[in-house]
């Protein structure tokens, strides 16, 4: 297994198992029986499927932190409330962005005449990208099979995303988003650092799959400048 998995596995083990009181007051282990049906680089993903979801969700919370104008536009009170509503809507059906996923909602975020909300337009949309990469679930097991270029055009994705939030501006010169603060007497990189992290979590397992199943992933070479949002749904699993 790669070496970096290896490093992941004390942590997701510890997952698998539990203290009880036995006989006599002493502890004993239990094991989950869903974890005997998992293989090693079935806990790997279920870790990592975590931590890049999470990641991504507090990526949401500190935009709207940053753009307090874009929650005002919602239904929601509050940022808690807001991020709350990314987090619940595994479908992430939202009807202001009707029944766009994925790079079409995303992209709808730095259209200047958008006047929805652009942080749940962009946030749904890198959504739609991680679940659509994750097959829509939460928990692999062994016959799960995932599809190294789903989570690679992902990883891509969210390097555009980046890229767009640091340059995509209104015709007046404005950002469409405000994100890291490059300001050199108050310079804050953390939404670059945190994407950063997840991007490489995705290209972390796409390496892991492609291994596992023996398959090279094809690898986009684009300019940012003119980069479009590469396809995860609808790519089918090989």
């Amino acid at each position: 297994m790669h070496r970096r998995s290896l490093l992941l596995l004390p942590i997701v083990l510890v997952a698998a198992c539990a203290t009880r009181m036995g006989p006599g007051g002493k502890q004993e282990t239990v094991v989950n029986p869903k974890y005997l049906a998992k293989g090693d680089i079935d806990r790997v993903i279920d870790t990592a499927h975590a931590e890049v979801k999470g990641g991504v969700l507090l990526f949401a919370e500190k935009l709207y932190r940053r753009n307090p104008r874009e929650l005002k536009k919602g239904s929601s009170p509050t940022v808690e409330a807001a991020v709350a509503r990314l987090r619940q809507s595994k479908l992430f059906e939202f009807p202001e962005l009707q029944g766009q996923r994925e790079g079409a909602a995303a992209m709808l975020a730095f259209r200047e005449d958008y006047t929805g909300d652009r942080v749940l337009a962009l946030m749904a949309g890198i959504l739609t990208m991680v679940y659509a990469a994750f097959e829509g679930t939460d928990d692999f097991y062994i016959l799960d099979d995932l599809n190294e270029q789903k989570l690679y055009n992902c990883a891509r994705n969210l390097e555009i995303a980046m890229w767009k939030l640091s340059t995509a501006r209104f015709a007046n010169g404005e950002l469409v988003l405000l994100s890291n603060e490059l300001d050199p007497a108050n310079r804050n990189l953390s939404f670059e650092r945190e994407f950063g992290r997840v991007t490489g979590l995705l290209d972390f397992l796409a390496k892991v799959v492609a291994d596992k199943n023996g398959r090279i992933i094809s690898r986009v070479a684009q300019n940012m400048a003119s980069a479009v949002f590469l396809p995860v749904g609808a790519l089918g699993i090989r």
